[in-house]
C-alpha cells in the first residue's frame, strides 16, 4: 500500500484539544476530567488495557459522544457548536465497529467518504473520483470495487473502511483499532500507510492500538490510559518503561531496544519459561 506522490505538505493548521473532559454512558463515567492536546501534524497512539476509555475518548474527540463535563476544542472552538458537515471536512473517524448499509458495494462505500465535501453548490466532480480511486489503490481494494461489502473477509472489509476514511481527505484522522481483523503483514502495511499519510501530507493521525510495540514504533506521541485517566504521555522513548507497563497493564515485562528501530520494545515476562519457573521437560 502506497500513497500517490503529492506536493510537500504545508504547516498543519488544525488543533484538537480536550479540556477537563468527562465522558460516559447512561450515568456511568468512563473518562474523567481528562486533558489532552493532540500534537498537530504528528502521529499519536493511545494505548491501555481493555475498557480503560480509549474508544470512548476517541468518540468524544470526534463529536459522537456529548461530554458530561468539559469540552473538546477544534481550532479553538467547542466542537459541539460546529455543524456536522464542517467538522467532517476537517476531522475523519474510523470507529471500532462501523456499520454499512446492506448490499452496498466497495466503491459506493469508499465514495461516501466524499459526502462531507458535497452540498447544494458542490456536486460530485473529477476530484472526488480521483480521491476515491487513490484511496482504493492505496489500501489495495481497487479489484474489489464492484463487490458487495458483505461478501468480503474481515480483513478486506477493514481495508475498505480505511479507504473510505482516506477518501475523506481530512487534515485530522482518528482511527479506533485500524489493524483489527488484519493479519500481521496487512497490519504493517496499514500502519506504514498511515505513517506515509502523515509524512507526505501532514495529516494529524490519532489511533487506538492494542499492540504496544506497534504503537511505540509508529507513534511520535504516546498516550497511556488506565481507568479513564491518562497515566503518561510523551515521546515513546521517554514514556515506555517496565514500570509504566506494569502500572498501566498490570504486566511484568522487560524493555529492550527494538533491533530494527532502536525504539523501546516490550517483552512480557509471563510465567511460561520465565526465569525460576519450571515448566517441565521439553519434548
Amino acid at each position: 500500500m502506497t500513497l500517490p506522490d503529492r506536493p510537500a505538505p504545508s504547516a498543519p493548521e488544525h488543533t484538537l484539544v480536550a479540556e477537563d473532559l468527562t465522558l460516559g454512558y447512561e450515568g456511568r463515567v468512563v473518562v474523567r476530567e481528562l486533558g489532552l492536546t493532540v500534537p498537530p501534524g504528528r502521529v499519536t497512539a493511545i494505548v491501555g488495557p481493555n475498557a480503560c476509555g480509549k474508544s470512548t475518548l476517541l468518540r468524544g474527540l470526534a463529536r459522537l459522544l456529548a461530554p458530561e463535563a468539559g469540552r473538546v476544542l477544534l481550532d479553538g472552538e467547542d466542537v459541539r457548536s460546529l455543524g456536522t458537515r464542517a467538522v467532517a471536512q476537517v476531522l475523519g473517524l474510523l470507529p471500532q465497529s462501523p456499520v454499512a448499509p446492506e448490499g452496498i458495494t466497495v466503491a459506493d462505500l469508499v465514495g461516501r467518504g466524499r459526502y462531507p465535501h458535497q452540498g447544494w453548490l458542490r456536486r460530485w466532480t473529477s476530484a472526488d473520483d480521483l480521491a476515491v480511486a487513490e484511496a482504493m489503490e492505496a489500501t489495495g481494494v481497487t479489484d474489489l470495487a464492484a463487490r458487495p461489502l458483505s461478501e468480503l473477509s474481515g480483513g478486506q472489509r477493514q481495508r475498505v473502511w480505511i479507504a473510505m476514511a482516506l477518501a475523506q481527505r481530512t487534515d485530522l484522522l482518528l482511527l479506533d483499532e485500524p489493524t483489527t481483523y488484519l493479519d500481521i503483514a496487512h497490519q504493517v502495511e496499514v500502519l506504514d500507510l498511515l505513517a506515509d499519510l502523515n509524512a507526505d501530507r501532514g495529516t494529524t493521525v490519532v489511533m487506538v492500538l492494542h499492540d504496544l510495540n506497534q504503537a511505540v514504533r509508529y507513534a511520535d506521541h504516546l498516550v497511556a490510559m488506565r481507568a479513564g485517566e491518562i497515566v503518561a504521555s510523551g515521546a515513546p522513548g521517554d514514556v515506555v518503561t517496565a514500570d509504566l507497563v506494569e502500572r498501566v497493564f498490570g504486566l511484568r515485562s522487560v524493555v529492550v531496544d527494538d533491533p530494527v528501530t532502536g525504539d523501546p520494545m516490550v517483552v512480557p515476562v509471563g510465567r511460561h519459561r520465565a526465569p525460576g519457573h519450571d515448566d517441565g521437560p521439553r519434548p
